[in-house]
């Protein structure tokens, strides 16, 4: 569905584009936003544009015909010890020595330092692209870009702000909520960055709401292209057969916003009636996290697996055993893990959480949030429909296909990017 947002262009016809796609960290692994980057440069370098994604570490996994920029970090994330990383060399740079000392004192710099090294790279190089596109960076440096008359798109997949307050709602002590503000503190930058973006796409409809309340923006003035999935990737396997009452979820395991504690309470109300339950977790559970407290108070070890750091084939192998899949979040933007379980032909139980109603539609079963009671029932209900799961499964990969693939995604970008060209050259044009 294309966004009312986005109208027509002034151009005869759709020329191929130079588009520089930015992201401070861009692995797929690192979450959704490296997602982003992955296969929205292969769809708009399938559809014959010239794409160059530049970004931090992690690095993205992209096509080959596709030219990674890499603005290097310290990467203190991968760091054995980010205590003692600096070396003598950072201190010439004020953006290695303040990415050191924001996070050993809590913070999260990454989005501000990428935004320097960036600024930076572009004075140094001057490249020339039609639209440069932000992935969530939110930096002055990207704001400094818009200044110099880059034609700028910024996507916000949600506002960081829900993620902190949820958190902060889930804290128990007066350190766990310092430290949390302390983290988040880079929203600041953000908010003032956004408030002086002429162009915001979101991928959801929820997310528009959401973002415009977040930072006091007028929501017409935000446009929608929803994201997209890999449905080339994520696919049916027929050949493999579906595991009896084992369910799957994508949840981290730690960040209330996911809502797995609500799912494991689930998970413990029908292994009373159905000892032979098992929910497979894709995440990664931390030894001492409230997660694994939580999975100990309720004995739920033996109806649990968590998995983690397994390839993209063997995580669609995991859909294929699973008789369903559940999505418990609190808050979703978009909502991957569910479109991903649907081009899968999964059956697809899902709370209303943010987005994910827009994304499931009526190919999916909706409870509400933070109900573990509803969460049981539906899981229950659905292990008992044998038929249901089916018609769930085929409507879902329909769903996917028809209106969340990343051909619609890059093909509405595009139209999306020319608007932005075509005011651009107006602009100019009057000055």
């Amino acid at each position: 569905m294309t966004d009312p947002n986005i109208g027509p262009t002034s151009f005869d016809a759709i020329r191929p584009l130079r588009i520089a796609l930015l992201g401070y960290r861009s692995n797929p692994y690192s979450g959704g936003q490296g997602i982003y980057i992955k296969y929205l440069s292969q769809a708009l370098a399938a559809a014959g544009h010239q794409v160059d994604v530049i970004s931090g570490p992690p690095y993205p996994d992209l096509d080959p015909n596709i030219n990674l920029i890499k603005l290097p970090s310290l990467d203190l994330f991968a760091a054995p010890d980010h205590i003692t990383a600096l070396r003598p060399k950072h201190l010439l740079s004020y953006a290695d020595f303040f990415e050191w000392w924001t996070m050993l004192t809590g913070g999260f710099a990454e989005p501000y330092t990428f935004g320097r090294r960036l600024k930076a790279y572009f004075k140094q190089v001057k490249p020339q692209y039609d639209v440069i596109h932000d992935n969530q960076s939110l930096s002055y440096g990207t704001l400094w870009l818009q200044e110099q008359g880059y034609p700028l798109v910024t996507t916000i997949h949600h506002p960081v702000t829900s993620d902190r307050d949820i958190a902060l709602a889930n804290a128990t002590t007066w350190q766990q909520r310092l430290l949390i503000r302390r983290w988040h503190s880079f929203i600041n930058m953000q908010k003032k960055v956004v408030s002086r973006l002429k162009h915001i796409v979101t991928v959801s409809e929820v997310s528009k709401q959401d973002v415009a309340q977040a930072f006091d923006l007028n929501a017409a003035k935000i446009s929608v292209v929803h994201n997209g999935i890999a449905t080339d990737v994520f696919t049916p396997m027929p050949e493999i057969k579906r595991i009896p009452n084992r369910i799957m979820a994508t949840a981290s395991a730690d960040q209330p916003l996911k809502g797995l504690q609500y799912l494991l309470k689930a998970i413990k109300t029908i292994s009373a009636e159905n000892p032979d339950i098992h929910l497979t977790v894709l995440g990664k559970l931390k030894p001492d996290g409230e997660t694994a407290k939580l999975v100990d108070q309720l004995s739920l070890s033996p109806h649990l697996t968590f998995v983690s750091g397994i390839e993209t084939s063997a995580l669609v192998k995991l859909y294929a055993e699973a008789s369903l899949v559940v999505v418990p979040s609190v808050y979703e933007g978009f909502g991957l893990p569910a479109g991903e379980a649907m081009s899968c032909g999964v059956p697809v139980i899902s709370t209303n959480g943010g987005a994910l109603p827009e994304v499931v539609g009526d190919a999916g079963v909706i409870v509400p949030v933070r109900d573990p009671n509803a969460l049981a029932l539906a899981i229950s209900e659905l292990l008992a429909d044998e038929e249901k799961r089916d018609t769930l499964g085929r409507a879902g990969r329909e769903r996917i296909l028809t209106h969340f693939s990343w051909q619609v995604a890059a093909e509405q970008m595009t139209q999306h990017y020319q608007t932005i060209m075509t005011e651009s050259l107006d602009v100019h044009a009057n000055n």
